[in-house]
């Protein structure tokens, strides 16, 4: 659904694209998060974001282990008081034209590119559900006694 993350502006996109580290949650087999820092790459067009990682990664682990289609996750990024968070269900992605693309993403979007690793695979997040504040409003200055 990426309609969704277009509802939340163009403050919200250019947030998604600036040097900010994020947090990746899965869930493990038994239910408990597993939250880790991680790069993330949005592509609004397509409404997919992507992390790429070690194939044996906890995380990929977590993703697998969901039935196809169900394993849920959350990406996030703080800055001051604009935060996002992007909901979706993820997939791991092992095609070596799916990770030439989420590695050249990520080079674009944190200035380097990664080492090459035979172990590498992408998470690739369908998203559906956008949150967040991009843009802190100004406080409200109290007006002055004469």
């Amino acid at each position: 659904m990426h309609a969704e993350i277009h509802r939340k502006g163009t403050d919200y996109l250019e947030f998604w694209n600036e040097y900010h580290l994020c947090t990746l949650t899965t869930l493990r087999p038994d239910g408990r998060p597993h939250v880790v820092p991680v790069g993330v790459t949005v592509d609004a067009a397509t409404g997919i974001a992507r992390v790429i990682t070690r194939k044996s990664s906890r995380k990929v682990t977590n993703v697998q282990a969901a039935l196809p289609g169900q394993a849920r996750v959350a990406v996030c990024q703080v800055d001051g008081g604009r935060w996002a968070t992007l909901e979706g269900t993820a997939e791991v992605r092992t095609d070596a034209a799916a990770v030439n693309d989420a590695v050249a993403r990520y080079g674009k979007r944190y200035g380097r590119t990664p080492a090459p690793d035979p172990e590498r695979v992408v998470i690739e997040i369908t998203i559906h559900r956008a949150m967040g504040q991009a843009v802190v409003p100004k406080p409200k200055v109290a007006n002055a006694a004469p």
